[in-house]
């Protein structure tokens, strides 16, 4: 999945660079809408992808983001073996205070004009309220409210395959995979980080917190008993696993140089700033890597549960293939001599190469 692009490279340089089937930009000047949604491959099925509210810097930030995300997509229903494709939705504001029913319902407009090649879900920035209201506009949706019949927050299952893809980390790099005595860095405690230092504690992994919102950092910390660092602090920390949960791009050569972790294991979405360069720094070091797309796929799982019908009893079913999914990515790496990222990719480029071949 390596790209390669400046920040002059065209909108259509970058669709054809990332192999992308249909990007469409929302404009509504009466709600304030401006986003984008990038539908990336659709072989497998249609494309699902949750929708991210952000504060970017510039459309093309934008657009970047909703590219990259897109296509890592289509990479973990692959290789999760799930018959879906990849796509993203980006809402370029401030989720606190731009967010209005109105503008979340004209998004949904947006989404239904896709004629069921895009289905959305909740992301940063995003809830399941806001699913309701774009469940008001089109049908093409999934996490909304239990109470609307979804399946609703997919957050925990997103959560539970973090976890299971540490223990299968740690089980490598450590011969056993329980968690008790290990040392776990968790950066961003959202919805999903939140409930994976409530795993980790269960499991008495010493947790480690940081999150750029001052108040819930102290919350969290405290409501689990865990340690809180300032974000400053996070790679000069001596710990077994690393766990961003909030931005990507953390995982580059300037913090892979500063690096004390044994492994990197979160829920975050492109963790790597450049995925050839950085995978194989890692592989050097000697850092396991599971790669982001395999681990955090829970979420992925939940909603495609919801859509199918298969209820939570099947979701949880699903998630738990993820501790040996990374233990086969892990397997293919040492085989081959090549970092996990590489090795995930094959696996998910090859699943979608064969079934491109019966269609």
């Amino acid at each position: 999945m390596a790209t390669d692009l400046t920040p002059n490279t065209s909108v259509l340089a970058q669709q054809q660079l990332y192999g992308h089937k249909k990007i469409t930009f929302c404009n509504d000047e009466s709600t304030g809408l401006k986003a984008i949604i990038a539908i990336h491959d659709t072989t497998l099925g249609p494309a699902l992808g949750g929708t991210r509210m952000w504060t970017y810097a510039s459309e093309g930030e934008a657009l970047e983001d909703a590219l990259r995300l897109s296509r890592g997509m289509t990479y973990k229903a692959a290789i999760t073996g799930l018959n879906l494709g990849g796509g993203k939705g980006v809402i370029i504001g401030d989720s606190r205070k731009d967010k209005t029913e109105a503008l979340m319902r004209s998004y949904g407009r947006y989404i239904d004009n896709q004629n069921g090649e895009f289905i959305t879900a909740e992301e940063m920035g995003t809830n399941t309220k806001d699913m309701e209201y774009i469940r008001m506009e089109t049908k093409h949706v999934t996490g909304v409210p239990e109470s609307m019949g979804g399946a609703g927050n997919p957050a925990p299952f997103t959560a539970q395959g973090v976890y299971l893809g540490i223990k299968a980390s740690v089980k490598e790099v450590f011969g056993t995979d329980t968690l008790a005595g290990r040392t776990v860095v968790v950066q961003g405690i959202g919805s999903v980080g939140e409930e994976l230092v409530a795993l980790l504690r269960r499991e008495n992994a010493e947790v480690l917190v940081s999150d750029i919102n001052a108040e819930r950092l102290t919350y969290v910390a405290k409501k689990y008993g865990a340690k809180p660092i300032a974000a400053d602090k996070i790679f000069s920390v001596v710990a077994d696993v690393y766990a961003p949960c909030a931005m990507g791009a953390t995982v580059n050569s300037n913090t892979i140089a500063k690096m004390n972790f044994s492994i990197i294991a979160g829920s975050a979405n492109n963790q790597l700033r450049d995925e050839t360069l950085d995978g194989k720094l890692l592989l050097e070091k000697g850092i396991l890597f599971a790669p982001d797309y395999l681990i955090n796929a829970g979420g992925l799982i939940a909603c495609y549960s919801e859509l199918t019908g298969f209820g939570k009893k099947r979701a949880i079913q699903l998630t738990e293939n993820i501790y040996d999914a990374t233990r086969n990515v892990i397997k293919l790496s040492k085989t081959e001599k090549i970092p996990t990222n590489v090795a995930a990719d094959q696996i998910a480029e090859k699943r979608i190469a064969d079934l491109k071949r019966i269609k």
